[in-house]
């Protein structure tokens, strides 16, 4: 049993539940039970779709600046990959996952909301990326994913400055994807999932796959690596259920294979 992150499972859907109040400090505890939720979450072929949540009060306010305020170079030389490769192993779950944010997603807050592939906020929340205001800079992907999301000038704003966005901005400059009011979160998301869960899987893996490895190619080599994942699926039964329905102008029942 995990004391911070637990995932919950219902209808297909995996809920990964942040739960370290008051603020969901991202400690070095939290970060591996994030590694072993999303590990789990990727492994169980009955999670179809995956839900990032805090909680209804803030989804995270960042890393715990407590503990890493005594750590030096070789301290933090030894512990900021598995920090990363702790958020990378959330954006590599083979399944669409969406991110419920409430309240404040600071620092590293940010930072795992920009792992998942959709975000959806409430009207009062505050995002950022505040580490310059420390004497630092994101180490968990902030400065790699957000610009790829937002583009690299609107990203250097928010880096550069430290500042926090509303939600309204967040909408604006594409680092959300829809807002909603506080207690509507965390249904949203569930809504948004609940057509992946009972989609193909198979090509949901494969478009996930597709554009998310395509980003680090050349275009030529994107291209390519697009073309042998279309073809895989041609081996599915997925493939077959949707094209005979198309067919027949009957709605597909999916299987997942």
């Amino acid at each position: 049993m995990t004391e911070f992150v637990r995932l919950e499972v219902t209808g297909g859907i995996g809920v990964i539940r942040l739960s370290r109040p008051p603020m969901n400090a991202l400690n070095m505890q939290v970060q591996e039970e994030l590694r072993a939720a999303a590990h789990e979450a990727s492994a169980r072929s009955e999670i179809r779709a995956v839900v990032l949540f805090g909680g209804e009060k803030v989804f995270a306010a960042g890393a715990d600046i407590k503990e890493m305020a005594d750590m030096d170079y070789v301290d933090m030389t030894a512990r900021a990959r598995d920090l990363s490769s702790a958020f990378d192993a959330v954006a590599r779950i083979p399944k669409p996952v969406v991110a419920a944010i409430t309240g404040y997603a600071l620092g590293g807050g940010c930072e795992l909301a920009l792992t998942a592939d959709l975000r959806v906020c409430a009207d009062d929340t505050k995002l950022g990326q505040p580490e310059i205001r420390l004497g630092i800079i994101p180490g968990a992907g902030g400065t790699q994913r957000l610009p790829r999301l937002i583009g690299p000038a609107k990203a250097k704003d928010l880096i550069f400055t430290g500042r926090m966005v509303d939600a309204q901005e967040a909408l604006a400059i594409g680092l959300v994807d829809r807002v909603v009011p506080a207690d509507d979160v965390f249904d949203t998301a569930v809504e948004m999932v609940k057509s992946y869960a009972k989609g193909p899987a198979q090509a949901l893996r494969a478009a996930k796959a597709a554009i998310d490895g395509g980003l680090e190619m050349d275009l030529a080599s994107a291209l390519n690596w697009e073309s042998q994942l279309f073809a895989g699926l041609f081996a599915t039964e997925d493939k077959n259920v949707g094209m005979k329905a198309f067919i027949d102008k009957s709605k597909p029942e999916f299987t997942g294979r």
